[in-house]
């Protein structure tokens, strides 16, 4: 099968300016991409779809994802903790939520129910429910007791062999990704960001299992500390390194290449726009989420500015911070960070891609055709992307999710 998409403006992903053009698709992926005024002639399609002049960009990658996180903007739920049928069916709701929204690629950050991703990773890769391709986890696996908060998890043993095992059971369940909570969360018990939870002993044998086993580990991390301890073990992602002190900057800016980092301040945005009913009391997470995004307001330019890359994904899925507004992100890292809309989209294409380790997030010949038709010029404002019906077409590995309301011309 082979489409073209004709009289467009191209965002390729890399942050450089829009260009006229046209880009030809073979089955799941770019065959051609042609720009300028005179770009290429038609050629022969057994589709061909008229942009109208809007943009054309790869589909958004999130790298901070929770998919068994349950609320969404078409569902709402006042109730962190589900029956595990109610889970699944929120987690598939959740990622058709997100690729209707122009999400075509996830990275997960861990899940409140076992087997759950992993399970629906396979169903959208099958065909058998729309989605995002999905780089599944598993239930977030902090030390017991560690944040005063029971994640369920049953290797919540200490030692280098539970570390061992637990990364053994992933790797048996599909996981792709661990995600292991280095660091406490103010926002659930208060002054617990700079504690560390588990021993150097500990994180090294959970790097050298997941080498082993092919599996990548994603950290939750706030201190120089745990910052430090999660490079060692080889992480591939670290969240939010708010603490982060000057040794640990130094020590990020020396190991950019070989990790991601993802802030995630939508969480934090959220937390302060939050208006809760008189019994829910939100008052340590809205200090925690003030506290962190004036930090964060230094250290992710400065991050930047060394060459981190840096990445989109905040934590969605609260009832006050539902999947959907996802694209807010785009927003808050030109609002709080100083970035230019166009860095911004990078971050949520090209970075994203890499996290991945797939081809995808660029407009470019080889790639997976993960795109997106936009009514508008993001590049301009990236707050167009937070509506849905800005972005007229979504097409993921070739195959049109949403189409053109006036019908495809056949060639």
């Amino acid at each position: 099968m082979r489409t073209l998409i004709r009289n467009i403006t191209i965002f390729d992903g890399t942050g450089a300016p829009l260009q006229r053009g046209r880009v030809l698709i073979e089955d799941e992926r770019i065959a051609d991409v042609s720009l300028g005024e005179s770009a290429m002639p038609d050629l022969a399609a057994d589709i061909v779809i008229d942009g109208r002049g809007m943009t054309l960009m790869p589909g958004l990658i999130d790298a901070h994802t929770h998919l068994t996180w349950a609320s969404s903007t078409e569902k709402v739920y006042h109730q962190f903790i589900l029956p595990p049928d109610e889970l699944k069916v929120a987690a598939w709701r959740n990622a058709r939520v997100l690729l209707d929204h122009g999400y075509t690629s996830l990275y997960s950050a861990g899940a409140l129910g076992d087997g759950i991703e992993p399970e629906l990773a396979r169903a959208i890769e099958r065909g058998e429910t729309p989605g995002p391709r999905l780089v599944p986890s598993t239930l977030e696996r902090s030390p017991e007791g560690g944040e005063g908060v029971e994640t369920g998890d049953v290797f919540n043993g200490r030692g280098p062999d539970a570390m061992r095992a637990f990364v053994g059971y992933c790797a048996d369940e599909g996981v792709k990704s661990i995600k292991l909570v280095v660091s406490g969360e103010d926002a659930l018990k208060p002054n617990s960001a700079m504690d560390v939870l588990y021993t150097r002993d500990e994180m090294m044998a959970a790097g050298e299992a997941t080498r082993e086993a092919g599996l990548w580990i994603a950290c939750h991390v706030y201190s120089g500390e745990a910052i430090g301890l999660a490079l060692d073990a080889g992480a591939r992602i670290l969240y939010h390194c708010s603490f982060a002190d000057e040794a640990a900057i130094d020590r990020m800016a020396a190991d950019r290449d070989t990790f991601f980092y993802a802030p995630g301040p939508g969480v934090s945005v959220a937390a302060l726009e939050a208006n809760p009913p008189p019994h829910v009391d939100m008052t340590h997470m809205k200090a925690s989420a003030r506290m962190r995004l004036d930090i964060e307001a230094k250290l992710v330019p400065e991050l930047k500015k060394r060459g981190v890359r840096i990445l989109i994904g905040g934590d969605y899925g609260f009832p006050f911070n539902p999947h959907g507004r996802n694209a807010r992100d785009l927003e808050h890292f030109v609002t709080y960070y100083g970035f230019t809309p166009a860095e911004a989209l990078r971050a949520a294409t090209q970075y994203g891609g890499e996290l991945m380790g797939i081809e995808t997030g660029l407009v470019k010949q080889g790639y997976l055709a993960d795109l997106l038709l936009v009514d508008g010029d993001p590049t301009q404002d990236v707050t167009i992307l937070q509506n849905p019906a800005n972005i007229r077409m979504i097409m993921k590995d070739g195959a049109l999710h949403k189409a053109l309301t006036e019908p495809e011309t056949a060639s």
